[in-house]
């Protein structure tokens, strides 16, 4: 890559990495708890994510990737999210950043940046909050734009290399979406993020100060209407949230598990020695397990359905697009409950010595609760109960 904007591959850490996923796993595990009391940056986990040879998983092959196909991906954000799903989230969203250059770029974007990511093991940062308008781009007389303003949630950007960026253009009226390099000189990553839940996710804001996008980093004008399959990305997006959702209810059921496992006290009036035979516990984990497997099944489903239509490429129809997007939005509201009844419920299972705060056992249902206020689940209810009585398909939106 003799290109000057773009980064080199940043330097290895000294700590020892995890170099699968089963070791990952366990090494986030082992530190999750104080991680999240503690927040900030989690810079070695990040390394150790690379160091697993994930951040290429959504790379197509033609450019060095893995190619991998959305359920996969998908379980792997699960299994992550399962132990630490602020890092679950993180690495969701860098499979969105390479979707957005894949759905969005030309032919020499695609094969700059997306090559690159493989090449040079970049992070990428997040700043298209499609909802954040304070972010403007002026036409430049040679192409580009020059960005003035800040974002906010931008999850991912601290500790990147590539940074995906929405800004509106008040000529047109409309969005301007381009790559630019983290460093670029006029960008500040601002240490703002301080959420009850989903604390290393550094989704903090973004300050630009006459930042400058050359004409051949622009990505999308969004005069032209997109294709159906350029409208996968929001979808790609809604699953990375679904799924982290599905990974928080997996992980607070076998928390509790586990603690009561170890820790159980059978209730004095329950006429048994052992916790693990109170018939009333027995009953809840299987209310709690019903949540689980209803949620990874719909999730499941919904992958299925969005790897079937992302490998009809360009002859993907609005129609089948739209039965993917009920797809998504079904299996997302099922996990948004499911997130949240489980690690609720992960309390009642456990008791009162449960509660204590170096256990972080609330975790579960704070990250939970963060983000599953991304978006409202009312309107996807809405959208569900139109086509159940109706047939009306849900149409394209920014969340849809």
């Amino acid at each position: 890559m003799n290109d000057p904007r773009i980064p080199a591959a940043p330097g290895l850490s000294v700590a020892q990495p995890a170099r699968d996923l089963h070791a990952l796993i366990e090494a986030l595990r082992e530190s999750a708890a104080a991680r999240d009391r503690a927040g900030g940056h989690a810079a070695q986990e990040k390394q150790w994510i690379a160091d697993a040879g994930l951040l290429t998983l959504a790379v197509p092959r033609e450019f060095g990737g893995a190619g991998a196909r959305w359920p996969d991906v998908y379980e792997t954000i699960r299994a992550i999210a399962r132990v630490d799903s602020a890092l679950a989230h993180l690495l969701g969203f860098q499979y969105l950043q390479i979707v957005s250059v894949d759905v969005w770029g030309n032919g020499a974007q695609r094969a700059r940046y997306l090559r690159g990511t493989v090449d040079a093991r970049w992070w990428w940062g997040n700043a298209v909050n499609p909802l954040d308008a304070r972010l403007l781009a002026r036409a430049t007389d040679d192409g580009g734009f020059l960005l003035d303003g800040v974002k906010g949630f931008c999850s991912g950007t601290r500790g990147s290399q590539m940074m995906t960026v929405s800004a509106h253009d008040p000529e047109t009226g409309k969005p301007m979406f381009a790559v630019v390099p983290t460093a670029r000189a006029g960008i500040t990553v601002n240490e703002d993020w301080d959420p009850i839940g989903q604390r290393q996710t550094d989704s903090g804001s973004v300050s630009f100060t006459r930042v400058k996008v050359e004409a051949d980093e622009v990505l999308h004008r969004s005069e032209k209407p997109p294709t159906p399959r350029a409208t996968l990305r929001t979808l790609v997006s809604q699953l990375v949230l679904t799924n982290l959702f599905v990974g928080i209810a997996q992980g607070a059921l076998e928390e509790a598990r586990r603690y009561v496992s170890k820790h159980g006290r059978p209730w004095i009036s329950s006429g048994v020695e052992n916790a693990l035979d109170d018939p009333y516990l027995i009953q809840r984990f299987g209310e709690m397990r019903l949540k689980v497997v209803g949620a990874h099944a719909l999730a499941t489903r919904a992958a299925l359905a969005l790897d079937d239509a992302w490998n009809e490429g360009e002859a993907l129809t609005a129609e089948t697009r739209a039965h993917v997007a009920l797809a998504v939005s079904e299996a997302k509201i099922h996990a948004h409950r499911a997130a949240l009844d489980v690690s609720e419920s992960l309390f009642d299972a456990c008791g009162a010595r449960a509660t204590l705060a170096p256990l972080a056992l609330d975790r579960f249902w704070r990250n939970a609760r963060v983000h599953t206020l991304h978006d409202p689940v009312d309107y996807r209810v809405r959208d569900v109960g139109r086509y159940a009585l109706l047939g009306t398909l849900p149409e394209v939106s920014l969340y849809t």
